[in-house]
């Protein structure tokens, strides 16, 4: 590979923008990171000419593939009636309606642009509504970028003490975060019984997508709601990775387990900024009051909308298809990859159910919690991630891969040779 113009455009970034990236999880790329061109469908080529069946698909958000022709022929036409009125518009009730049919917990809506305003804002209004200050997560979780929350991603301390994750974030930030072990119940349950008087809500992801893609144990997620519902703590799901990939219920639906909040983003606009928060109506009517504060410029723009309305008529209309395919080559996928591993005596776990999985090389049987993935050879795997985009295949250094309804059994074929050549 080439990478002789994404070299010369990063320096010149280097001079004007901060770090030459605009997110911190971009600069990770070798020899730099990469500048792109164009998407069609599950391919990408940078401005090189170097063209790449993509599992990063712009860190989940595309789950309908690159540049899908239904999604940009209703952004083409919103584009041509007006970009934002600083008002309302129909698209923003069609959205809600569409999403309150298809998630459990959506008797009401409020739409943002990012992951981490939509998390924000789950944070609050379950303070508010609770009347109780604390909050607990659980170690290699993220719910975004925001002070409140980024703590104990990347845990370092034997005794699960918080961790703050970025200088710039101050001590107090800790003082409102309970940090636990995630997929212990037992754990969970000793803290509430002594702190649920202190404590809002409870938020997760449902399936730990950024820190190994880990499930959930057999019958975990019902305790956690069981226990949320008997000491009256709310359960919030971060849905962010996981809206939409499993299904249009997202990981609730596909559990059968029901928070009373959740998050939404990334898949749900098709590459275009929108999040929302989804929750029980008695919840959320403390934004309908005006009493918590919810707001911004953006905020349910139609552009963004217009994406997502024609992304869940996509999903909708073509649901069988598009989720049995995402599942089925998902799954070759990962058990190629493990054959292969095999054959070649390389020692790896792989975990996630298809739509989304992660690969990791380490010694031990699986990935439990953010204290195992601490034995994960990252560093090799940074390596195998670009000896992959040598051949053509580009992955997310940090181990998750994303699958879209635009790969193909040819793509998934083709992906495993490069695999082989790689490992």
């Amino acid at each position: 590979m080439n990478y002789a113009r994404s070299i010369a455009f990063f320096e010149r970034a280097r001079q004007v923008v901060a770090g030459g990236v605009n997110s911190n999880v971009r600069a990770a790329s070798r020899p730099v990171p990469l500048f792109y061109r164009e998407g069609r469908g599950a391919r990408l080529v940078d401005v090189d000419g170097n063209e790449y069946i993509d599992y990063c698909l712009g860190q989940g958000p595309l789950l309908l593939g690159h540049s899908h022709p239904r999604v940009l022929d209703a952004v083409q036409r919103q584009l041509e009636q007006g970009q934002l009125y600083a008002g309302q518009h129909e698209l923003e009730i069609l959205v809600a309606e569409k999403l309150r049919q298809h998630i459990p917990c959506a008797e009401l809506v409020r739409f943002s642009n990012s992951g981490s305003e939509a998390v924000h804002i789950a944070l609050r209004v379950a303070r508010a509504f609770t009347g109780r200050t604390k909050i607990i997560k659980f170690e290699g979780h993220y719910h975004g970028w925001f002070d409140n929350i980024l703590v104990s991603v990347n845990p370092e301390t034997l005794d699960h003490q918080p961790v703050r994750e970025s200088r710039g974030q101050t001590e107090s930030v800790l003082d409102e975060v309970i940090v636990l072990p995630w997929n212990d119940a037992s754990r969970l349950q000793e803290v509430l019984a002594t702190s649920a008087p202190d404590i809002a809500a409870v938020i997760m992801e449902p399936i730990m997508c950024n820190t190994g893609c880990i499930l959930p144990e057999s019958g975990y997620l019902e305790a956690v709601r069981d226990l949320c519902t008997r000491y009256g703590v709310l359960l919030i799901f971060d849905e962010i990775i996981t809206g939409f990939r499993l299904g249009l219920g997202g990981a609730q639906a596909f559990f059968g387990v029901t928070p009373d909040l959740a998050t939404f983003g990334k898949a749900l606009g098709s590459g275009f900024p929108v999040s929302c928060l989804a929750g029980k109506r008695e919840i959320m009517e403390q934004i309908s009051t005006l009493s918590v504060v919810h707001a911004g410029t953006y905020n349910a723009n139609p552009v963004s909308l217009a994406a997502a309305w024609a992304t869940l008529q996509e999903l909708e209309q073509n649901r069988e298809m598009h989720y049995q395919n995402l599942f089925t080559l998902g799954q070759t996928l990962m058990r190629g990859i493990a054959e292969i591993a095999e054959r070649k005596g390389r020692r790896v776990v792989i975990q996630g159910l298809g739509p989304m999985f992660h690969v990791a090389f380490t010694t031990r049987p699986r990935i439990r919690d953010a204290r195992d993935y601490r034995d994960v050879e990252t560093v090799e795997y940074a390596a195998f991630a670009y000896r992959l985009q040598e051949r053509g295949v580009r992955i997310i250094p940090r181990g998750i891969w994303y699958l879209s309804t635009a790969h193909t059994e040819d793509d998934i074929a083709q992906t495993l040779e490069s695999v082989a050549a790689a490992l």
